[in-house]
């Protein structure tokens, strides 16, 4: 699967435009075995829908992965393409999940948006998802259930 990787290496070109497409996997090494990964994204930005004005925010995705794994180049230019993309902060969170999903299916993953507070309020979403009629689906339930306020 490694020789299907296209950024890894190259030139980087940034995307002006949500691109899922960007999202790149290779082959888990270790599928046998369940270990965290953990990625964060310091400098995420998106627009408000309503405003046009820009959100900043820390990205933390973590994931158990299963047969594929996300290659971070390809995930830094997916992430960095919300840059112009509008959306809410709780759908920015979802969609990062749901993409990720469909990209490598995961045998557990959560998204987590610390966002810049912007009239004096500070969102910070979360999802998860583990997947169904495994114990990953009933991790998925007890972090979202045990959740700090």
């Amino acid at each position: 699967m490694e020789d299907k990787l296209t950024l890894l290496g190259k030139q980087t070109g940034y995307r002006q435009a949500y691109a899922p497409d960007a999202l790149e996997c290779f082959g888990n090494k270790h599928p046998e075995y369940d270990y965290w990964v953990h990625f964060e994204c310091p400098e995420f930005t998106s627009i408000c829908p309503v405003t046009g004005q820009p959100d900043f925010a820390v990205v933390r995705i973590n994931y158990i992965p299963a047969e594929r794994m996300v290659e971070s180049k390809s995930l830094k230019l997916y992430l960095f393409s919300f840059r112009s993309h509008g959306a809410f902060h709780e759908d920015c969170v979802n969609i990062i999940m749901k993409d990720l999903i469909a990209a490598m299916q995961p045998k557990y993953i959560e998204v987590r948006g610390i966002f810049t507070p912007r009239g004096g309020i500070s969102i910070h979403p979360y999802c998860n998802y583990g997947q169904p009629d495994t114990p990953y689906a009933a991790m998925a339930a007890r972090r979202l259930s045990n959740l700090p306020e």
